[in-house]
């Protein structure tokens, strides 16, 4: 219905048939969320022509008119801090190509996080005053939730802000002023858990707070002074582009990309290159439960990547192939996305026939993979895009968060891994 009323509503003001639509979507989101947005564009009688990350596309809104200016390329990070989510990428921007280098994000963090912090507030602050807990009532709750949000806006260019409710509850007025510092102090752990992904962010792009070029504010959380404060202070003075509507630059993006599609624009529109990237690492399961990663996080794509097994038993005539996507060594701890198998394997010694896995990920991020018996040609494939194979935006950033916690016992794990398989081809050599 969302999408039904603003093809409504850009119908009226263009005053044409709207037909076609480019939607931007989170860089977390996975194929069945792209494919859902796609379907749910078509419900609302609109030809998705395109479903971009959100990053890119306010990369864009920042670089488009820089790009016959530069000549020798920017690394623009793009941090983009919500009403619900927290995304930021690290792209180049050189001679109209707009490539992601690394993303990172929190799925529970945003603006309606640091008003969560100041409902809290007013709970506690009410229950000291008037001995009620305002938790038992739904109605009320939400009220306060509104006139908090209101308050947070409000700080974003005043020192201080009145929370103020009419008949709160059980008749009761409420009111309370709340300083900025006060908000600040409230929120400090998640502003500085935005500060933790930049660095997570840049260490994935090998690059250096300081070639740095721009840092680009998208969303309405970042008009929040504290902020732009550690942005400023991270980056150790560097001054933070706001020269884009923070709510509108996703959108412009959008629009500049719709119009390379539909063949409209100059020559500068038409030479633009989006490269995206993936969130999680690809591979297949190998001897020993092993993540073998075919595919690397952060891998630009479209791509294709091929890796090459052999057989691990005599005269096996078939290989199961299990296809993955996670950080972790262990393919038990990552996320199974389907299985196939390869028949007509010809019987010979183990370790002799050689499968080629290929993995190809085209630019919707639909991924396909095959295998091949080089000695005869024999093929078999996989296209992994059901619903129930490939993570969400939360499961994206809990793996990439146990595969830090998890990183030593991993590294055991493959050295282990590599002792065993180097013992192993020893012996059979010998045997």
């Amino acid at each position: 219905m969302i999408l039904v009323k603003i093809k409504e509503v850009a119908e009226a003001y263009l005053d044409c048939t709207v037909k076609n639509a480019v939607i931007m979507v989170p860089a977390y989101f996975n194929d069945s969320q792209r494919r859902a947005t796609k379907d749910a564009g078509a419900i609302a009688g609109l030809n998705v022509m395109r479903i971009m990350d959100e990053p890119t596309t306010a990369a864009v809104a920042y670089g488009f008119d820089k790009i016959s200016k530069n000549t020798k390329g920017q690394n623009v990070l793009i941090f983009d801090l919500g009403g619900g989510t927290f995304d930021v990428a690290l792209m180049s921007i050189r001679h109209g190509k707009f490539e992601v280098k690394a993303t990172a994000g929190d799925t529970h963090l945003g603006g309606e996080d640091f008003d969560d912090r100041l409902v809290d507030h007013c709970v506690r602050e009410f229950k000291r005053k008037y001995k009620k807990d305002l938790k038992e009532n739904v109605r009320a709750l939400r009220r306060l939730r509104t006139a908090c949000e209101r308050a947070k806006r409000t700080m974003s260019f005043s020192t201080q802000a009145t929370i103020e409710v009419d008949y709160l509850y059980d008749g009761i007025d409420f009111s309370t002023r709340i300083s900025q510092a006060r908000f600040e102090e409230l929120n400090i752990d998640l502003f500085t858990r935005c500060i933790d992904l930049i660095e997570k962010c840049l260490s994935d792009a090998n690059i250096e707070k300081s070639r740095v070029d721009t840092v680009v504010l998208v969303g309405g959380s970042t008009r929040i002074p504290k902020v732009q404060q550690l942005l400023h202070d991270f980056f150790e003075g560097e001054e933070l582009c706001k020269g884009i509507n923070p709510d509108e630059a996703v959108a412009y993006g959008a629009a500049v990309q719709a119009a390379k599609l539909n063949g409209q624009g100059d020559r500068e529109v038409q030479e633009l290159v989006f490269i995206d990237v993936t969130p999680l690492s690809l591979g297949v399961e190998t001897r020993g439960g092993r993540m073998t990663v075919v595919v690397p996080r952060n891998t630009p794509i479209p791509a294709k990547n091929q890796y090459v097994l052999t057989t691990v038993k005599e005269n096996q005539t078939r290989m199961p192939l299990a296809i993955y996507e996670g950080e972790r060594a262990e393919t038990k701890y990552n996320n199974l996305l389907g299985k196939f198998v390869l028949l007509g394997i010809d019987p010979a010694p183990k370790n002799v026939t050689k499968i080629e896995v290929c993995f190809e990920i085209n630019a919707d991020g639909i991924l396909n993979v095959s295998a091949q018996d080089r000695s005869n040609g024999h093929k078999n494939k996989i296209r992994i895009n059901n619903k129930e194979g490939r993570l969400g935006a939360e499961d994206i950033e809990k793996m990439m968060k146990d595969s830090e916690k998890y990183k030593a016992e991993d590294e055991e794990f493959r050295r282990g891994h590599d002792a065993w398989n180097s013992l192993e081809k020893y012996s059979y050599q010998y045997s």
